[in-house]
């Protein structure tokens, strides 16, 4: 049986935030339910990477979560429009996505957890958001457009794969690529090696000590972010903790890339990159010369942490004894 193409099957799609914004804030808020989910039963990893969601190629994922002396895994398919949960021990269930409030999800998704034997206790306020309404009563937020959701998905899928190109080129310690629900947004993260000066915490709902623990180390950041919080817009991001001085001078590139104090960062609208004549070069550029300007100007070991960028099926070559 042939595919059917979705409609919204465009590697780069239109994502105006004020199209989706009410969907946007509700698919924040569900993937914060079943991020939690993994925060209760992941053993914690440096830097919170135990919470994170991973893209696949239907949505995002929680992949495999201890669950006793079983496993359990959730995943958003975004081409169905369910949240599937499966179990090691044969169960699944299947919840619609579709226009609810939080507080339904919240309810819905703890029964679900039920239904595959697999009940989980969650920490039942939003991590990173002020004002948070708890998610039991939250009756706020409730609104789920799948065309809009199935396009931020098909971002996310584009830029997990410039993001992998980005991070094949470092040797030193670096994060997988993954979408934090805290934050909503897809990051890499690479890291110099050094310790940073202890974060200053202060994020809304969000313990210090976690704050601390991820930013244990200096790093250099870079992702995609749908925009909220009264950004407008969908950007590609990159900054470095410690900020190093002269780092928001740069150079980085496109032209169309620049630093912006309020957030702390460089920012690289997401219509740029769309409209470019090769969207994932220009991608690449902005990486890799954000990270560039972060690890010449925070005086990093450049050449112990680089290599060539990685290619399928092509081992990275290594030096003999010889050097």
């Amino acid at each position: 049986m042939a595919s059917i193409a979705s409609p919204s099957a465009e590697t780069w799609p239109a994502l105006p935030l004020e199209a989706w914004r009410e969907t946007r804030d509700t698919l924040h808020l569900w993937t914060q339910i079943v991020g939690k989910v993994r925060v209760a039963l992941a053993p914690w990893i440096n830097h919170s990477w135990q919470s994170a969601l991973y893209v696949t190629a239907r949505g995002l994922t929680t992949s495999v979560m201890p669950h006793g002396a079983d496993a359990l895994q959730m995943d958003f398919d975004f081409l169905a429009h369910q949240l599937v949960l499966q179990s090691s021990a044969g169960r699944a269930y299947r919840l619609a996505l579709r226009s609810r409030t939080v507080a339904d999800f919240h309810a819905e998704v703890g029964a679900a957890l039920e239904a595959v034997g697999a009940p989980v206790r969650l920490h039942g306020v939003p991590n990173e958001l002020p004002d948070a309404i708890p998610f039991a009563e939250d009756r706020v937020h409730g609104t789920y457009d799948p065309v809009h959701a199935e396009r931020f998905w098909r971002v996310l899928v584009a830029a997990e794969r410039v993001c992998q190109q980005h991070r094949s080129a470092f040797l030193g310690k670096t994060s997988p690529v993954h979408f934090f629900w805290g934050s909503f947004d897809l990051a890499v993260t690479r890291f110099s090696g050094r310790p940073a000066p202890p974060h200053p915490g202060g994020v809304p709902n969000l313990p210090d000590a976690v704050a601390r623990e991820a930013y244990s180390h200096e790093v250099f950041s870079a992702g995609f972010w749908p925009g909220g919080a009264g950004w407008e817009e969908p950007v590609f991001y990159a900054y470095a903790y410690p900020e190093p001085e002269g780092f928001r001078e740069g150079p980085v590139e496109p032209e169309a890339a620049a630093y912006n104090a309020r957030l702390g960062e460089f920012v690289l609208p997401y219509e740029a990159v769309r409209r470019a004549r090769d969207p994932e070069a220009t991608l690449l550029r902005f990486l890799d010369s954000a990270y560039a300007a972060a690890a010449d100007r925070g005086g990093w070991d450049r050449a112990a942490l680089e290599c060539e960028p990685g290619r399928p099926g092509v081992p990275r070559p290594v030096p003999g004894p010889e050097g």
